[in-house]
């Protein structure tokens, strides 16, 4: 696939924190070509190297990118087929299913449309089955293209660590307590006096969220929507003062109560389909074990395999639930701009994206 012409792409909120993500990551992409940059009015109309504060490490390998005009965000200005989505929620809500109309396949980062029973809640190495959803979207809504969502940021890291479990054993209970990263609120997001030696014990909506998206994710496609997971979860959610990385501690109940050796192969062992098919943003392996108690940690393993890995250590016996762990991901990679740009990779290799 790689030798064919890349595909055309729209980046929608292109001069935010996602928005600079999906820029750095499709400036340079094997598959896609970074078409259309699309922006607020306060930004339409400028170069995008104007418009955009830029706020990563380093920039991307620039071409003529930095030149290119930012457009509106007005579905009838955006003519890629392909378009990814770093739009508030309010905001997608409005343009992302007028898109879908108009036979774009959206791949979406906001929290719009993530819950609705058509549209897949994609982790592809978990779930790409769901993906037959898309058929549904355009039958019930008389779409010619469609939506895919990524989940939360918090979401996408306990789903690649609960995924092989679910599969091998089967989760009655999961209880969730997570450390989170201030690059989730976006920017500016959390002020410094707030952040800054504190911990801020409520995210507005995490919770919920993360309780109800699992299940969805680790649930099984019936004819039009998603039978959920049967397991129960429970999730607190805390911000903590971290640049980039979500932590979470997690205590499970597994059924049969398996040994921690059966946990760890169980984890250690999986790969997906990205794996197999070797999609450009999969790493090699969706899991890193780790075996030193004082791992992971954000400041040491958050940028591996370029944020696309979810790391787990610390397994070890529960006395309420059987299992404990503590994970690892990074929430503006593999919870959001990578997770896009995987999901797109995956419909790609399907033969699901628009002609």
């Amino acid at each position: 696939m790689t030798s064919r012409p890349r595909i055309p792409v729209a980046v929608l909120g292109a001069t935010g924190a996602v928005g600079q993500r999906f820029v750095a990551r499709l400036a340079s992409h094997p598959w896609f070509e970074l078409a259309e940059l699309v922006a607020s009015d306060r930004s339409a109309g400028r170069r995008y190297d104007e418009a955009c504060a830029w706020r990563l490490p380093s920039l991307p390998a620039w071409g003529g990118l930095g030149a290119q005009e930012v457009l509106p965000c007005r579905a009838a200005a955006i003519r890629s087929r392909v378009v990814f989505s770093a739009l508030d929620a309010a905001v997608a809500a409005e343009v992302e299913p007028v898109l879908a109309r108009q036979g774009a396949l959206v791949f979406s980062n906001a929290s719009a449309y993530r819950m609705e029973a058509d549209v897949p809640l994609l982790v592809p190495e978990v779930n790409a089955e769901h993906l037959a959803l898309l058929e549904v979207q355009r039958r019930v809504r008389g779409w010619s293209g469609g939506i895919v969502c990524n989940p939360n940021c918090t979401t996408a890291v306990l789903a690649l660590a609960l995924a092989p479990l679910e599969a091998r054993f089967g989760i009655a209970r999961a209880f969730i307590a997570t450390m989170q990263a201030v690059s989730g609120a976006g920017y500016p997001g959390v002020p410094s006096l707030d952040a800054l030696g504190n911990v801020i014990p409520f995210i507005r909506g995490e919770e919920e969220k993360v309780e109800a998206e699992i299940r969805k994710i680790l649930g099984t496609v019936v004819a039009d929507g998603v039978q959920p997971a049967a397991l129960v979860a429970s999730a607190l959610c805390h911000r903590v003062a971290v640049v980039d990385g979500h932590c979470e501690a997690v205590s499970l109940e597994l059924r049969g109560s398996p040994s921690l050796e059966a946990v760890r192969s169980a984890l250690e062992s999986w790969r997906g389909i990205p794996q197999t098919l070797m999609l450009p943003s999969a790493p090699a392996a969706p899991l890193v074990l780790h075996t030193v108690d004082e791992r992971p940690q954000p400041r040491l393993d958050v940028e591996r395999d370029g944020g696309m890995s979810v790391h787990v250590g610390r397994i070890r016996p529960c006395p309420l639930l059987g299992t404990k762990l503590f994970l690892l991901g990074n929430n503006v990679e593999r919870g959001a701009a990578g997770a896009s740009v995987l999901n797109a990779e995956l419909c790609h290799a399907r033969g699901l994206l628009p002609a």
